[in-house]
């Protein structure tokens, strides 16, 4: 799939769904509008309008496709007039990544191979880039057990008012679906948990700067 800057990515099928297996990085909408960028720790949360950065503003060309962009939560709202994703494709809701979630377990992509339940982080984390960890299960221990699904989730950490956090330590997506007026869910890997984690009090503001994935009509 090709974006607006003419960017391709690989995609991934999954179950049902068919997913971007890289983050997205584009700078402008569809028609061609550009994204505000925002370089600056003291405005980054100052509006509720839409907005994009790379982690501690890189310019390093490498670095940004590996991680793609980190965005506010109103770039990928909705209600947000301007379309990132190219057609056939949006930003998933909560109920989209439920869905993945389940299939993953149901299939027996579950580490502890059952079929219910949510240790899936070993098969939705890359094979590079996780912080260490020593719990059999979790994202960072032995690398190369990861990335069963093909999903390759890479740990990009976030932004919000107080700078930039967690790269190789955690790895943020939001979904479309509003929690309120001021949050809205997202989901998360974290190198020493087995589990694809969803929603964290304090860091769920829609003025955060998460990664985003695209999902296929």
């Amino acid at each position: 799939v090709t974006d607006a800057d003419g960017n391709v990515y690989q995609t991934v099928k999954i179950g049902n769904q068919v997913w971007m297996a890289e983050n997205l990085r584009v700078t402008k909408y569809n028609d061609g509008s550009a994204i505000p960028l925002d370089t600056s720790t003291a405005t980054w949360a100052d509006a509720a309008t839409p907005k994009y950065c790379f982690y501690n503003n890189t310019t390093s060309t490498d670095t940004i496709k590996k991680y793609g962009a980190l965005y506010n939560w109103y770039v990928v709202s909705p209600a947000n007039p301007g379309k990132i994703a190219p057609a056939g494709w949006h930003a998933p809701g909560d109920a989209e990544w439920d869905t993945l979630q389940n299939y993953l377990a149901a299939a027996g992509f579950d580490e502890e191979a059952k079929t219910t339940g949510n240790k899936i982080a070993k098969s939705l984390a890359s094979k590079t880039d996780w912080n260490t960890a020593m719990t059999a299960g979790t994202a960072g221990c032995d690398l190369t057990k990861n990335n069963y699904s093909g999903f390759s989730a890479l740990p990009g950490g976030f932004r919000d008012y107080n700078g930039f956090f967690n790269q190789f330590y955690f790895g943020y997506w939001w979904s479309a679906t509003e929690i309120d007026g001021a949050d809205a869910w997202y989901r998360y890997l974290y190198y020493d948990c087995e589990r694809l984690l969803y929603w964290s009090n304090g860091f769920n503001y829609q003025s955060s700067g998460l990664s985003v994935r695209l999902l296929r009509d």
